[in-house]
């Protein structure tokens, strides 16, 4: 059974994530080996799997150790996490590139409309220095639909980006700002900027380079030094396809073909109710050649709307590149 890529984004009712989300479970519990023995280990027949709510997650380590993907074609790219010295990384094979391309297109026009109508400003250094960032796969895209001639990345030249903002300011053009963490607040350790309708979107990660802080502290920094009522965030991970986004307060939306739900920190085969707090699974129709149905090694809430919140990491989880703030 082979589900289309249309039928994934035209997704537009619960009915209609829950019978897909289904077909691929069945699908992958078939064709994707890791997740197929990962099942029988269980104790899970698919056959018997008739509610959203029963289907089995991968864990998300499994991406380090194996190679997670449901057809036979080869892969057209490998996205890989950052980590640091010594920590094994996560790779995500892509046997089809165009689906990530779909899913990222059509979630930035949804929470942000058209990028050829945006100019976007890339602060992103320690991604632009290293191979297989599949964010910067993303911005490349992105940057290159932009129709304006001033977007672009800035590396460390924390000058040109300044002038750059104030140039945008003056134009009045839709203008957002992406960049991660630490390097939003090198650049503020010189200059500041009063641009209320700048998006300021952080993509998290210190690296190493700073302490981390709480998000409200984070974020009380980056509204003082750009001069904005909100910090948006971006909410993705290598081994995903799809990316959830905030615009503001670290309440995060997911496209209509993702969906966040919860479970139980002590028994990780439980799914727990909204509005209580526990480890961050994430349903990926998106990611159809891989594996959708993903056990994080976040801890968040999710609230009666859907929408989500991060709080944390496991203690035991390796801090990966894109690691969002402890709160």
């Amino acid at each position: 059974m082979k589900i289309s890529i249309p039928q994934i984004f035209s997704i537009s009712t619960k009915a209609q994530f829950n019978e897909t989300a289904l077909n691929i479970f069945r699908y992958q519990a078939e064709n994707c080996l890791v997740y197929k023995e990962f099942i029988s280990h269980l104790a899970v027949k698919p056959a018997e799997i008739s509610q959203v709510n029963e289907i089995p997650y991968l864990p998300i380590s499994f991406f380090k150790t194996h190679r997670v993907v449901s057809d036979n074609a080869t892969e057209e790219i490998v996205f890989s996490s950052s980590g640091t010295t010594g920590m094994s990384q996560s790779k995500h094979f892509v046997t089809d590139v165009a689906v990530y391309e779909d899913s990222f297109n059509k979630a930035f026009q949804q929470f942000y409309g058209i990028a050829k109508d945006t100019c976007i400003l890339a602060l992103l250094p320690s991604y632009l220095e290293r191979d297989g960032s599949s964010l910067i796969y993303m911005v490349d895209a992105l940057l290159k639909q932009s129709e304006h001639p001033e977007s672009g990345y800035f590396l460390h030249n924390h000058e040109d980006l300044y002038k750059r903002l104030q140039e945008r300011q003056n134009s009045g053009q839709k203008t957002i700002l992406i960049g991660v963490t630490y390097a939003l607040l090198d650049f503020l350790d010189t200059y500041a900027i009063n641009f209320p309708e700048l998006i300021v979107m952080e993509t998290g990660g210190m690296k190493g380079k700073r302490k981390e802080m709480v998000r409200e502290e984070l974020h009380n920094i980056l509204k003082a030094g750009f001069g904005v009522n909100f910090i948006h965030s971006e909410y993705g991970m290598t081994e995903l396809l799809s990316q959830a986004y905030s615009s503001g307060n670290g309440i995060f939306d997911c496209p209509p073909w993702m969906k966040v739900v919860l479970r139980d920190t002590n028994d990780p085969l439980t799914l727990l109710e909204k509005n209580q707090t526990g480890g961050i699974n994430i349903i990926d129709l998106a990611n159809i050649n891989s594996c959708s149905f993903i056990a994080t090694q976040d801890l968040g809430r999710v609230f009666p709307d859907g929408s989500f919140e991060v709080l944390g990491r496991f203690d035991n989880a390796d801090i990966r590149g894109c690691n969002l703030l402890v709160q």
